[in-house]
């Protein structure tokens, strides 16, 4: 039986550790965010787009979808490409989208880019 040493994991110094839970904090406080507003707005959706309670609970329920199925291979994305490097690409693509969101001219427009925003 051959007893192998873990990989011994790479020391942060403080201010790269301030710096990297501030990055961390500043998109927990986005999707928080996000999910308000959109919690707020969903009367005047459902007045912009004519639709019905039941339609637009899923710009909530997409969102949720896209960004808690994919963790599990998100995280070994991180491993290989490296987390900095992924979490700028999420940040990146969450933007866009919530752009994209907020401009959209119908339900499904509204409803894809949501999705796109979860993945970010």
């Amino acid at each position: 039986m051959s007893t192998t040493k873990p990989t011994p994991m790479p020391s942060v110094s403080k201010p790269q550790a301030w710096r990297a839970l501030a990055a961390l904090c500043l998109g927990f406080f986005m999707v928080l965010m996000d999910q308000t507003i959109v919690a707020v707005a969903t009367p005047e959706i459902m007045a912009n787009f004519d639709t019905e309670f039941d339609q637009v609970v899923w710009v909530t329920s997409i969102y949720l979808l896209c960004m808690v199925v994919p963790l599990l291979f998100t995280g070994r994305l991180g491993d290989r490409f490296g987390q900095a490097r992924m979490f700028q690409l999420g940040i990146s693509v969450f933007v866009i989208a919530a752009l994209a969101a907020s401009l959209a001219p119908n339900l499904g427009v509204l409803l894809v880019a949501r999705a796109v925003q979860g993945l970010g």
